[in-house]
């Protein structure tokens, strides 16, 4: 007669639980270096590349600005459902502190997109009266969009920004 003696093989690696967590580990490893690489690999850029000069001269560029104010009213009329590959025309008015339209040297729409840098665009707008300008924008992608009218009147440049959402057709 012959008898069986267990295995004395105890190796932790054979146990279930242990092959789990191990799993569990690399798992978890595994898509945090996917997340590190994706976050390099789609960064959009959005930084300043003269970030450092532009904060030095913060504080007297804000101070100067005050000074400069000429108090005017800046209103803007953007859609609220603007739809991709939709033409809309989007207006601005601007009058002094007297309530009396003004016109400018120049009016400028800027589209930002905050995930996307490649996609921001701007347009002149072209006055459609006194005081009263209009642009026909056309936003290629759906989600947030940072707008931005900037006027110019001599070496001052005074500027208007709104979020807006564009949606799908």
């Amino acid at each position: 007669m012959t008898t069986h003696t267990p295995s004395t093989d105890t190796t932790p690696f054979r146990n279930p639980w242990v092959i789990g967590w191990i799993g569990l580990l690399v798992t978890v490893l595994g898509v945090n270096l996917l997340m590190v690489y994706l976050a390099f690999a789609t960064n959009p850029g959005l930084v300043n590349a003269d970030y450092y000069e532009r904060g030095q001269d913060y504080e007297k560029t804000l101070l100067s600005r005050r000074e400069r104010n000429p108090n005017w009213t800046m209103q803007s009329d953007i859609p609220a459902d603007l739809r991709v590959d939709e033409p809309q025309a989007i207006r601005f008015f601007l009058v002094d502190k007297a309530g009396q339209p003004l016109d400018p040297e120049s009016v400028t729409f800027y589209a930002y997109r905050p995930s996307d840098a490649a996609r921001d665009f701007m347009l002149p707008m072209s006055r459609e009266g006194r005081g009263r300008y209009v642009a026909l924008a056309d936003f290629p992608l759906i989600g947030v969009w940072d707008t931005l009218i900037a006027v110019r009147s001599g070496e001052d440049e005074y500027s208007l920004s709104e979020r807006v959402n564009v949606g799908g057709h």
